[in-house]
């Protein structure tokens, strides 16, 4: 369907067709009668407005960071884990009704991990990769606070220094600083 930036390409139909009927009108008649048929005053107006949306940038594409979701059996190890032992803060819990899987949001800075316990949202045994600096205070502050489930590990890698940690569902979380190289 047609619209109004369509306007000087309608004129042109519209003056070869009545043209065909042995009706004459000039190219400027026939955009002031496709003007008003889209209702404005007359074809400067028209005009104006075609070069206004013309003008008109495209909205940019802003990609934001992804928020993983990792699967998640027992809400009550999930919390031991990321809040007690990672330093999570939980900022949101949903359920559909009592008894239902629970879905959460926690966060430690930037760093945003939504946890389900429905069974279609992850896979268990999936990996996180974090950017991270300060990833030996990182270390210390982990060793330090302890875990029944996990004990965070250090590796030198090629583009910078890993810490792994395993959640008690087999989810890995490798926290990576690629400024440390040594």
């Amino acid at each position: 369907m047609r619209d109004f930036r369509d306007a000087k390409t309608m004129a042109k139909a519209l003056r070869s067709g009545l043209e065909e009927q042995g009706i004459s009108i000039t190219h400027s008649r026939a955009l002031e009668l496709v003007a008003s048929q889209f209702g404005y005053d007359d074809w400067n107006v028209l005009a104006a407005k075609i070069a206004q949306v013309g003008e008109a940038k495209p909205e940019p594409v802003l990609l934001q960071p992804g928020i993983p979701v990792i699967r998640i059996f027992a809400i009550d190890m999930a919390l031991e884990f990321y809040r007690d032992f990672l330093g999570f803060r939980l900022d949101w819990e949903y359920r559909h009704g009592p008894g239902f899987p629970v879905y959460l949001q926690v966060s430690r800075g930037a760093l945003i991990l939504h946890l389900s316990e429905h069974a279609g949202d992850a896979s268990p045994g999936a990996k996180v990769y974090v950017p991270v600096s300060g990833v030996e205070a990182f270390h210390r502050e982990l060793t330090a606070r302890g875990c029944r489930f996990t004990r965070p590990s250090l590796e030198q890698m090629q583009w910078g220094l890993d810490m792994m940690v395993t959640d008690p569902f087999s989810n890995r979380i490798i926290f990576s600083d690629r400024e440390i190289k040594r």
